[in-house]
């Protein structure tokens, strides 16, 4: 398994390495402020229904060889969903800040070959992270290495992609006794799909969007994951201001079951809906 960590490490850098020296002549770019709110979500162990507000920056950009996906979620509780402040403030909710980063290595492109079959447009070699920290009790910190290959399908507008993802992670548990907190699952695999599709109703434009990941065991007690977050979104800054791809409204939703792959107890299902809102520039 040390092993295999280790190559996964490699393949890792080696796919970043290829893209850094083309990460600076963007053909495409999309950045945009994103906020979303909602008052249904749940945290394990906790038998309280959690208001979250949430901002996000997000940029995605692609160049000749490949693309470039970047995430960065501040996630402010409400008082259900308390910060470890040692009782000076009982009624601080917890902040959590989280951080995804995906390079995808166009296939096609590199070698210059033909890898599309049936609804396949496109194969790509995608690696990445994800990181995070939260101020509670339990006081996680996530660090997770992935990489895998991406079919990239061909849709009349936007992206649909799947992904199988080899995943490396390591994170904290406050609850433990010290020198026990820094805790290293099993690798394991993400299955992913990820989605943005324009349509339109009428005169009015909008997008569908979002991912979904099934996540087998990683030991530690673990089970399999499932979480989808996505939305319907409306560009009112065309329709108000002749703008397209400003500003966006709309509502998401977000289902997660066995959450971080805890399979008993308060808080592993959610279902919660949301009130988003993005701004593009």
């Amino acid at each position: 398994m040390k092993q295999i960590s280790k190559r996964i490490l490699t393949v890792s850098a080696l796919a970043m390495a290829v893209a850094a020296p083309h990460v600076s002549a963007a053909n495409w770019s999309d950045t945009f402020v994103g906020y979303r709110y909602g008052s249904n979500f749940d945290e394990p162990g906790n038998p309280e229904k959690i208001k979250k507000n949430i901002l996000s920056f997000t940029h995605a950009s692609g160049y000749d060889y490949g693309q470039n996906f970047f995430n960065l979620d501040l996630l402010q509780s409400n008082s259900k969903d308390p910060a470890n402040d040692n009782g000076i403030n009982d009624n601080k909710g917890a902040l959590e800040a989280y951080v995804t980063y995906r390079h995808q290595l166009l296939l096609g492109k590199v070698f210059n070959q033909d890898f599309s079959f049936g609804p396949v447009k496109e194969v790509a070699l995608t690696a990445g992270f994800d990181a995070n920290t939260k101020n509670t009790t339990f006081a996680p910190r996530k660090k997770l290495l992935v990489v895998g290959p991406t079919l990239k399908f061909d849709v009349p507008k936007g992206f649909l992609d799947f992904s199988v993802l080899y995943s490396h992670e390591t994170n904290h548990n406050g609850f433990k006794p010290a020198g026990q907190r820094d805790v290293t699952f099993n690798d394991y695999t993400i299955f992913n799909l990820t989605w943005g599709l324009p349509f339109n109703v009428g005169v009015v434009p909008m997008k569908f969007q979002g991912f979904g990941n099934y996540i087998t065991p990683k030991g530690q007690g673990t089970t399999d994951e499932k979480l989808v977050r996505t939305s319907v979104m409306v560009d009112v800054g065309q329709l108000a201001f002749n703008k397209e791809n400003t500003v966006w409204v709309g509502v998401g939703y977000e289902y997660w079951r066995n959450k971080f792959g805890n399979q008993d107890g308060w808080g592993t299902d959610t279902d919660a809906l949301t009130a988003n809102v993005e701004w593009h520039f």
